[in-house]
Order: C-alpha cells, then sequence, then structure tokens
C-alpha cells in the first residue's frame, strides 16, 4: 500500500519524511507534483552547490569533507549523490555514499544516491527535485555530486547557486578539450590530489586557458587540495562563500534562480504537452503514414503538421 508523505514531518526535518518524499519523486509517483507544489513556497533559502568532475578525481571525498566544514559550523548538509544507473535494476550503484560513510551517521547531514538515469550531465530532472525536497526541508546547504563530465554534460551549472569543476593532474591531457563547455561553466576549480606529480604544471594549464575567457565580474579562481587529509578543504569552503557572496550583491543570484525556475516550467510544459500529444489515436495516425513517407509520398514534415493539427483540432 502506498503511503502518503506527512508533509509537516517534511518540512520540520524528519529523515522519514525525507526518505519518502525524495522516492515519491524518484519514482514518478501520482502525488509527485502535488507534493512538489505544496512544499514550493518554502524552497529557495537552501544554497546549493555543484560539484562535477572526471571519474576518479576525488569528487565524493570533496563533498563529505565540505559536508563536515559546514556541519561544524551548525548548518544542515543534503548531499544528491548522482551515481551512474545500475544496467541491471536501473538504480544508483551507491558508490559515492560508501565513500561519504564518515558523514553519514551525522543526523545534521542527509544524503541521498539516486540514478543518473542516462541524464546527460550525470544529473536527472529527479535528482533537481529531491534538492528541492532537502531545501523544504530545511537543509542549508545542498550538494549536488554528479556523475562525470563532457562536453555535452553540462547541466549541472544550470541546477546549482555554484558550480565547482573538480580535477586531478592527470587530467592535465584533457583539459584543452574541455575548454569548449566544461571550462566554461565553472565558477572555480579545484585540482584535488596536488600532492602528485605534475600538479603544478596542470594549475598552469587551467590558467592558461581561464586566461583566454572574456572579462566578466567573477573570474573563476583556481585552488589545490588533498581531499583524503582535508588539505585546502577551508580554502574551497572560503571560495563558495567569496562566490555567494558576489551572486548575491550584485544580484546575480536570483537571475540564476528565476533562469532555474524558467527551465523548470518549460520542462514541466513539454512533459505534459509530450504525454497528452500522444494518445492512442495520434500513434496509429503515425504508423498509418509512415509507408507514405518511406516511398517518399510524403515527408515528415507533412505528417508532423496532420498529427499538430489533429492536437489542436480536439
Amino acid at each position: 500500500m502506498r503511503r502518503s508523505v506527512d508533509v509537516g514531518k517534511l518540512l520540520s526535518g524528519d529523515r522519514v519524511a525525507i526518505a519518502r518524499a525524495i522516492s515519491v519523486v524518484e519514482n514518478g509517483e501520482p502525488d509527485a507534483r502535488s507534493l512538489l507544489r505544496s512544499v514550493f513556497a518554502r524552497t529557495g533559502r537552501g544554497y546549493r552547490i555543484g560539484i562535477t568532475g572526471p571519474p576518479g578525481a576525488g569528487k565524493s571525498t570533496i563533498t563529505s569533507r565540505l559536508a563536515g566544514y559546514y556541519r561544524a559550523r551548525g548548518h544542515g548538509v543534503g548531499i544528491i549523490a548522482v551515481d551512474p544507473t545500475s544496467p541491471f535494476s536501473g538504480g544508483a550503484l551507491l558508490g559515492d555514499r560508501v565513500r561519504m560513510a564518515d558523514v553519514e551517521s551525522d543526523a545534521g547531514v542527509y544524503i541521498r544516491s539516486m540514478a543518473s538515469r542516462g541524464s546527460l550531465g550525470g544529473l536527472s530532472r529527479k535528482a533537481v527535485e529531491a534538492a528541492d525536497v532537502l531545501d523544504a526541508a530545511g537543509k542549508e546547504i545542498i550538494i549536488m555530486e554528479t556523475v562525470g563530465v563532457g562536453q555535452s554534460e553540462l547541466d549541472i551549472a544550470g541546477a546549482a547557486d555554484t558550480t565547482i569543476v573538480v580535477l586531478v593532474p592527470e587530467s592535465g591531457d584533457s583539459i584543452q578539450a574541455m575548454k569548449a563547455g566544461l571550462m566554461e561553466i565553472a565558477d572555480f576549480f579545484v585540482l584535488n590530489k596536488a600532492d602528485r606529480a605534475g600538479a603544478e604544471q596542470a594549475v598552469l594549464s587551467i590558467r592558461m586557458i581561464l586566461h583566454f575567457r572574456e572579462p566578466a565580474p567573477w573570474s573563476p579562481a583556481v585552488l589545490t587540495a588533498t581531499a583524503n587529509t582535508g588539505e585546502g578543504i577551508d580554502t574551497i569552503a572560503s571560495c563558495i562563500g567569496d562566490h555567494r557572496a558576489h551572486l548575491e550583491n550584485t544580484g546575480e543570484l536570483t537571475r540564476r534562480r528565476r533562469a532555474r525556475i524558467a527551465r523548470r516550467i518549460g520542462e514541466l510544459v513539454s512533459e505534459t504537452l509530450r504525454v497528452d500529444f500522444w494518445s492512442p489515436e495520434r500513434e496509429g495516425m503515425l504508423e498509418d503514414r509512415m509507408d507514405a513517407v518511406m516511398t517518399m509520398a510524403s515527408s515528415p514534415y507533412d505528417v508532423a503538421d496532420e498529427l499538430i493539427d489533429n492536437f489542436k483540432s480536439r
């Protein structure tokens, strides 16, 4: 039997209610939209930090260390650890959660592993909605860690207030290939495992690429860290604070959040229209017209126009 979410308990930060609410959202249950609608007015207080970078860069260790930093200062922390989708179950593989065992026992930290579900940036819409749940539940810091990076894997920048790209000295050979995409979304960079050979050269390579960026009010810093020992974590947190202050003082934080909500509305509209559009009638129309398209007697554009006209004439 499906259990409903106690919204009052959720808003008070009850862990069981948080878990249930995120499950409702992640599984796309019928009451997911009404739940998100009911808690929306309580969102917007949590600060969202996106952490991305290649596999093995130490993103989970940095996430865990940052969680400890914020907890030591009395902040509630929520973590969305987006893991690769299991090819067998479609669920998250939970690797990140295992690596965050040192903070998972802290009652002030809520960690949720979620599947990427094939999302381009390793950050599915469900993960963004789960962040809304954590925000409504009173988590002041929400860290979203993504699967990996690449030219098409950039949606973390649209979901976070501050985006951190984590690299390692071994990333040096691929930094040039990143500059058209990943290098442009970082609010600052962290070169982790800075005790390894090649760290100084990697930092210089990143700074050289940044030198060719268009001048902007905020210039991304390149920080170094050795997250396994905790070295550099305070500096990372300080840079997050500096960036947050910059966004608030310039009005950029409001602009970013406004754009994020506008994108969300567009996604919701598109999803609703897609579900409504593909009725059995129009699926049948498409199948009936395929032979004409395959013999070049008609074009995809003609068929699309017919389907849209049918939809509009309802």
